[in-house]
């Protein structure tokens, strides 16, 4: 069939597309070059590329449309250049020809109109032409939009294996040294271990043994009072640090943790509350961050009948006071009713939270790896675990395959699916899969949750991997406070449970 001369013409432009690629990996598409609706072309504001950079209008719709085109149909990375000098996050949502990719794609503020800074979505192109549409959807506009720059190059493999590149990436951003004893650092390193059981790289080792080094002393003091749960959760670092190097200041540094307990203060049905300063509160995300430590330190010191009972009681009480009528786990509980978020009948707070929601299913499961067969409370552990992975298959965003931020509240204006979260639920469901917890029906679940974590993991330009859109560190609050949380990428809270989903895979 002779070709017309449309075709011809698109012929010529993608030869033409091709030779230039030959040349430089990426094409940049000028935003002011763009087509607009409800923006402006400005200047006034210094950095930018080109002859200037598209202002949104402050509405919901406002929007920024680029024609692409590309040689060779395949995954390109789409980066997009910006500034914003508030505080408030400008999401967009991103459109590839007609079909939205990320509905909510987070554009945190900068620090200043003049800090411009790039974020990559990897996405699926046609061959020759595409439409980019970033369409602002909170009243707040759009950032500062500079240029959007297409990664020519398709199908770039990804790596052979995402963990390693995760934890390289990580050990390249933050020394051993830099890392805390907080429950976020604490939790990579967890994570990291787990790809050094899986690899026997010594690198991975080492890097944990830096940190014990400058963290823990002789004495097994680290300065820290353990006078929150959160701060227990480096005790899985110390019991694995203890039984990889048989040094005694490891065995010292989990005691006091151990120890700790015995004195710390709890609610009149012997609740461990989150925190001192929180006087009769239990919070979801607290079981994971002490829990799974007691049984191990019971397994590993001797100390199993209080470890198993304790842990396990914990998790039921829990349970508990945090599960209204329709079986949705509250983010907290508060039982003397004084917080300004606690239902004054319940003691709950108002929102389910889908990282408290999913540490919360992290600890049971993790237990019942511990937990030995006979266990008086084996059986109550796993009715948890079912009921949970009912909730998360009833939740999970059947386009993406992730969680929202408010996972009950799917259509709530301004609701995003959240990658730590997701990490979680897919990690939980996959090893009740595993273990014969539920049914193999459920690993439709896994299955999509995997994908739409891993559609949110990238490699940069820096060969280095990022994960986006993780939420910040969060209190306890209502809705509005929950949706408004900065999205980040590489945020430490999504890297540990990035890991633990992905080895609970790659694991044998």
């Amino acid at each position: 069939m002779k070709p017309t001369l449309m075709s011809l013409g698109m012929v010529t432009v993608l030869l033409a597309l091709s030779a230039r690629q030959a040349a430089a990996a990426t094409t940049t598409y000028e935003a002011e070059d763009a087509t607009r609706t409800a923006g402006v072309v400005e200047a006034n504001h210094a950095g930018f590329t080109g002859t200037g950079f598209v202002d949104y209008d402050n509405a919901v719709g406002s929007s920024v449309r680029f024609d692409v085109l590309v040689a060779t149909a395949g995954q390109h990375a789409l980066v997009f250049r910006f500034a914003n000098g508030t505080t408030a996050d400008r999401a967009m949502a991103i459109a590839v020809n007609g079909t939205v990719v990320d509905a909510s794609m987070s554009f945190p503020g900068t620090g200043a109109w003049t800090s411009w800074t790039t974020k990559i979505l990897r996405v699926q192109l046609r061959a020759g032409a595409n439409v980019i549409a970033t369409t602002a959807t909170t009243g707040n506009g759009g950032p500062n939009l500079d240029s959007l720059v297409v990664d020519t190059e398709t199908n770039v493999p990804p790596p052979a294996d995402w963990s390693r590149a995760v934890v390289d990436s990580t050990m390249a951003r933050r020394s051993a040294t830099s890392l805390g004893l907080g429950y976020t650092d604490a939790l990579f390193l967890y994570g990291a271990h787990l790809v050094y059981r899986r690899t026997h790289e010594p690198r991975y080792l080492d890097y944990i043994k830096a940190w014990g080094n400058a963290r823990v002393q002789a004495d097994g003091s680290t300065g820290n009072a353990y006078n929150d749960l959160d701060s227990m959760l480096a005790g899985n670092i110390f019991l694995i640090l203890a039984q990889e190097t048989g040094e005694n200041r490891y065995r010292l540094a989990a005691a006091r943790i151990r120890q700790r307990l015995d004195t710390y203060p709890r609610t009149t049905d012997g609740g461990v509350i989150h925190n001192t300063n929180f006087r009769g509160q239990l919070w979801a995300d607290g079981v994971f961050m002490a829990q799974p430590f007691v049984a191990r330190y019971g397994v590993q010191f001797n100390d199993s009948s209080y470890g198993f009972n304790e842990s396990t009681r914990q998790i039921i009480t829990y349970f508990n006071h945090l599960k209204d009528e329709n079986g949705l786990l509250h983010h907290a509980y508060d039982e003397l009713r004084q917080q300004s978020w606690a239902n004054p009948t319940t003691g709950r707070s108002p929102e389910v939270w889908c990282r408290a929601v999913g540490w919360f299913g992290v600890a049971t499961v993790d237990l019942l790896e511990i937990l030995p067969a006979g266990h008086q409370n084996r059986t109550e552990l796993i009715n948890i675990v079912r009921h949970l992975a009912e909730l998360y298959r009833q939740w999970q965003d059947p386009a993406s395959g992730r969680w929202f931020q408010l996972p009950a509240r799917p259509t709530l204006a301004g609701n995003w699916t959240e990658t730590s979260c997701s990490s979680m639920y897919t990690y939980t469901v996959a090893r009740a899969v595993q273990r014969g917890y539920v049914d193999s029906s459920y690993s439709q679940v896994v299955a999509k949750g995997y994908q739409g974590v891993m559609e949110k993991v990238s490699i940069g330009s820096d060969g280095r991997s990022n994960i986006a859109d993780i939420c910040t560190g969060t209190s306890v609050g209502d809705a509005p406070y929950y949706l408004n949380r900065p999205r980040a990428t590489n945020e430490i809270h999504g890297i540990g449970p990035f890991l633990i989903m992905n080895e609970q895979r790659l694991a044998p």
